[in-house]
């Protein structure tokens, strides 16, 4: 039960390039940011400081995890389309989503920030052919492995919805 809380929409798992998924995923990226603004619509600032499962983060750090964790990703597609298999920087998410600007920034400041970036993020990625996809690597050296741009973008595109499904997850749950 707690996995199903923790990934209500399964884990990622990279497949092969189709246009179909792709054109898929960039409309997720495209339109994560509308999915962000109404999954919180009408949360108060109780309902905000709420953990969407016992041990995880709240609605507050989810939503500002999404910009930190997405103004990466935009940085480091961009980094794979430019350079010759760059290696991205990971980051500690956890010391992220526990820094002091989560608790007293508001979140539609992050919302706001991903509307701007997801717009620029899908402008972006119009430009990329089926050969950007699957032939530009980055180095993930947590990961210790290559990755496409295209698993890139399945991830990313996986990410917004994960965290949007277990908002949702809880505003059913709580009967919000």
């Amino acid at each position: 039960m707690e996995i199903e809380n923790q990934y209500p929409i399964g884990q990622f798992i990279p497949i092969a390039y189709n246009e179909a998924l792709m054109k898929k995923w960039i409309n997720d990226i495209r339109y994560l940011p509308d999915d962000v603004e109404n999954v919180v619509l009408n949360l108060d600032e109780q309902q905000y400081k709420t953990p969407y499962r016992q041990g995880g983060w709240t609605v507050k750090q989810l939503i500002h995890h999404l910009a930190d964790s997405h103004m990466n990703g935009y940085t480091r597609m961009k980094l794979c389309y430019i350079e010759d298999t760059p290696t991205i920087k990971p980051y500690d998410e956890n010391a992220f989503a526990n820094l002091k600007d989560v608790d007293t920034v508001a979140t539609n400041v992050s919302i706001t920030l991903l509307h701007a970036l997801h717009q620029r993020w899908y402008g972006f990625l119009q430009q990329l052919t089926e050969e950007d996809f699957t032939k530009k690597t980055v180095y993930h050296p947590e990961q210790k492995k290559h990755l496409l741009l295209w698993d890139l973008l399945g991830s990313y595109a996986w990410h917004g919805k994960h965290h949007v499904a277990q908002i949702n997850g809880l505003r059913q749950k709580m009967n919000w």
